[in-house]
């Protein structure tokens, strides 16, 4: 078997354990889950910049930005909304607890 078929075979089952995982979550850990994928993303961004500032010109497509820097570039645009939003939505969950005056 190649070793495209293991990788995709990898991402497919942790497509699909990841789903059964998040919504087996009881309502009252999902803030806290939230703020945890908020710190992954935010490991997710580091690891980005550091590829997106790598200097391999090996593989350079258009305007000398390499490949590796165009998919890091695009890693920290997505973790980016995906930080942004995850602290919005734990902001509404946590205002529904604050007492009304």
């Amino acid at each position: 078997m190649s070793q495209t078929m293991v990788n995709l075979y990898i991402f497919v089952l942790s497509c699909f354990v990841g789903y059964h995982v998040i919504w087996g979550v009881t309502p009252a850990l999902h803030t806290p889950l939230m703020a945890v994928t908020n710190a992954i993303s935010g490991i997710v961004i580091v690891g980005a910049i550091l590829v997106a500032g790598a200097q391999d010109n090996s593989a350079a497509i258009f305007f000398n930005i390499t490949t590796m820097q165009l998919i890091g570039f695009v890693a920290i645009f997505l973790a980016s909304i995906n930080i942004f939003g995850g602290f919005v939505v734990t902001n509404r969950i946590l205002a529904m607890f604050k007492k009304r005056k």
